[in-house]
């Protein structure tokens, strides 16, 4: 699972005033605000900015403003309500390319200057040193390259430089930046090509209260900061030694981020000190041994992510102070090893949005009192050694994969009317689909493959408007696949064209599972999550029996079907209706008759696989089948035109293949999907078929 959480503090309280005070405030803001009175641009200042934006690619008319001499009236612009003077310009995403002009530098009064978000390819430019008057400079997501020039230390009333997603921004941390100014506060020179050490200046630069230096190229031994900082990044670099304590920043860091470095050692309980921390990432780094009992966290932490560790022993019996104000909103301690039992201290975290266990070596039961989390609303255990779960009111997303779990489906779950992900894969579950599953009216993923399910398939399983991926395989469900129901499904019956062209299907399609977390002040959070899955249904290795139903091949948004491995019959009907087919595998069933028309009409149609059957008659050139050799291997009665007009018959003996499920690869949202590939020798009369892979992409990113 891909989680995006991102943070938007907002530490500033409203306050009121009364009706006619405010209207008094405003009439006195409207004749003394720059930005709402007539202001004549300079002339001189008007000259320079038309030669900028002469030689500036506009593709969207975003300067088309600029004429005349009201300065007002000209985009992105601020100006000194007595002289004219240009004060402020904020260019920020208006599409602008090419090159950064001197003109520009010759804006003496700027103070503030915006670039950002635009597609400017150039070095910084050498004169911006000369724009002593600046106080903040943005030049973040464009492609300036280089090195950043040691002119802009004359910028000694600066107090932010924003340098970030400039990709070709390469050399090392200027040594400069912690002592040419004095006032500044914030340095984020995030998503460049930096390397080296951070300079030993900046650890002591005490305005400092935001560093981003993360996503770079950058090394050696972690070091204490001896500043009040309130956001340090240094996730995804190179650096490693120990976690420093941080003890200057004890009061007022508000989101630190070490993520994906090569940081050993334990967690200090010196971290727990950090009282005003509300977002805590130190996931993908090299820490070992048990968490102290004495490591418990301030009321005020929202998001807590130590994944992908070598963290041992129990999970902590208390992660945060559970208060009335508490809000711990994501907790990711998965891919770790820690074992034991789930603490039922975790139930007690009222606010809990999001839990990651997964990967671990827990054992014993699902606490039935997390129930409890009325706003939980994704939980992953999957990967354990778990063997009970019970119902969750508000959940969305529940991945209980690669368990212990046995016995039915709990009828209690259908209370989780809110549920859209659901993978029971990989467990001891048995006996027949319950009604519990009816319940889920917005489910858009589900898994129960690899089980010990049995009976008949219900007629209501297909009958979910948002479904977009069954999968059932590896059980003994028996019967017939019941007609009907199949026209439902939005995903099923409509085919996205755009995704079509954006997605082409691969071998193993991976499961994308987006978590959003938005915290914003002290404890209101809002969650979202995107699934990025392909649109398919797979009934493979159980046993089925009868015909295939008309309505199956009859959804235009269908991306896979699989049903090899049973005991189907009859004809298969035509697939000129699904449109949007990549794979299909009918393989190892007693389908007959003629191979179904053509196949040339459907351009995404990547793996097809109908060998072990008892297909028969010719199957001309022109129909497209030859695209896929080896598709019909085992079917000694079936000839398949080959393009150079020759007719084959593929009489390869009748013994089993491999099924696609016996292959299994991990990941923390857990989903069987299928492959059909297969490699034909004529000289071995050897077959492998499918193989089938549970896949998982957990990237966690963390913006700040």
């Amino acid at each position: 699972m891909e989680i995006n959480w991102v943070s938007v503090v907002c530490p500033w309280k409203a306050f009121q005033l009364h009706v006619l005070p405010l209207l008094f405030l405003l009439v006195l803001l409207r004749c003394s605000s720059p930005c709402q009175c007539v202001v004549d641009l300079d002339p001189d200042d008007k000259a320079l900015l038309l030669a900028f934006k002469s030689r500036v690619q506009d593709p969207s008319q975003s300067l088309s403003s600029w004429v005349g001499t009201n300065c007002t009236s000209w985009s992105g612009l601020t100006c000194e309500n007595r002289t004219g003077r240009v004060v402020s310009i904020n260019l920020t995403n208006m599409n602008l390319s090419g090159k950064v002009l001197p003109k520009l530098c010759k804006l003496s009064f700027l103070e503030d200057m915006n670039l950002s978000h635009n597609n400017f390819t150039c070095p910084i430019p050498l004169c911006f040193g000369n724009l002593v008057s600046l106080k903040a400079i943005d030049l973040s997501h464009n492609r300036f390259l280089g090195v950043v020039p040691d002119t802009l230390m004359r910028l000694r009333n600066l107090k932010e430089l924003v340098l970030n997603g400039n990709r070709d921004l390469r050399g090392l941390v200027p040594g400069w930046l912690g002592n040419f100014s004095t006032n500044l506060e914030k340095l984020d020179l995030a998503s460049n090509s930096f390397c080296g050490e951070i300079p030993e200046s900046l650890l002591y630069l005490k305005p400092l209260k935001y560093l981003d230096l993360g996503n770079n190229n950058l090394s050696g031994n972690l070091r204490d900061f001896g500043q009040s900082l309130l956001v340090l990044n240094l996730g995804s670099n190179q650096f490693s030694g120990t976690l420093p304590c941080l003890s200057a920043s004890a009061q007022s860091l508000n989101i630190l981020n070490m993520a994906n470095n090569s940081i050993v050692g334990g967690i200090p309980t010196c971290v727990a000190s950090l009282q005003a921390l509300t977002h805590l990432n130190l996931s993908f780094n090299h820490l070992k041994y048990a968490i102290s009992p004495r490591l418990v966290f301030s009321e005020n932490l929202l998001v807590l992510d130590l994944s992908n560790n070598d963290l041992l022993g129990p999970l902590p019996h208390k992660i945060a102070e559970t208060t009335d104000k508490s809000g711990l909103v994501l907790l990711d301690l998965s891919h770790n090893q820690f074992s034991g039992e789930i603490p039922l201290r975790i139930t007690e975290l009222k606010s809990l949005q999001a839990l990651f266990l997964s990967h671990n070596l827990l054992t014993g039961e699902i606490p039935a009192r997390i129930g409890n989390l009325t706003y939980l609303q994704v939980i992953d255990l999957s990967h354990n050694l778990l063997s009970e779960l019970d119902a969750l009111d508000s959940l969305k997303i529940l991945d209980l994969s690669n368990n212990m779990i046995s016995g039915e489906i709990p009828l209690t779950l259908a209370g989780c009317k809110s549920l859209e992900f659901v993978d029971f894969s990989s467990n001891n579950l048995s006996g027949t689909l319950n009604d519990a599953i009816t319940k889920w009216s917005n489910i858009r993923f589900l898994s129960l493959a690899q089980n010990k399910f049995n009976g008949n398939l219900p007629n209501w399983l297909f009958t979910f408007e948002e479904i977009q991926t069954v999968d059932l395989s590896g059980n003994k469900f028996s019967g017939l696949i019941a007609d009907g129901n199949f026209n439902i499904s939005v995903k099923f019956n409509k085919r996205d064209i755009d995704r079509m062209s954006r997605e082409p299907f691969v071998a193993m399609p991976n499961l994308h599972v987006r978590v959003s977390v938005v915290v914003t002040g002290s404890s209101q959070s809002s969650f979202d999550y995107h699934l990025s899955s392909t649109v398919g249904i797979d009934l493979s290795n159980n046993l089925l029996h009868g015909e295939i139903p008309q309505g199956l091949f009859a959804l235009q948004g269908l991306e896979y079907l699989n049903l090899s491995h049973n005991f189907l019959d009859g004809t298969v009907p035509g697939l000129e209706k699904m449109s949007g087919l990549k794979a299909l595998d009918l393989s190892h069933n007693s389908l007959s008759g003629q191979v179904p028309g053509n196949v040339s009409s459907l351009k995404d149609l990547t793996l097809l696989n109908m060998s072990y059957n008892s297909f028969s008659g010719f199957v001309p050139k022109k129909q497209g089948y030859w695209r896929f050799p080896g598709a019909f291997a085992g079917n000694p009665d079936l000839c398949v035109e080959t393009p150079s007009g020759r007719c084959e018959t593929e009489s390869i003996p009748m013994v089993p293949g491999k099924s696609f499920h016996d292959g299994v690869v991990e990941g923390p949202i857990s989903v069987w999907v299928f492959c059909l590939s297969f490699f034909v020798s004529f000289y071995f009369g050897i077959v492998a078929l499918f193989c089938s892979a549970r896949t998982r992409n957990y990237i966690l990113h963390m913006k700040v």
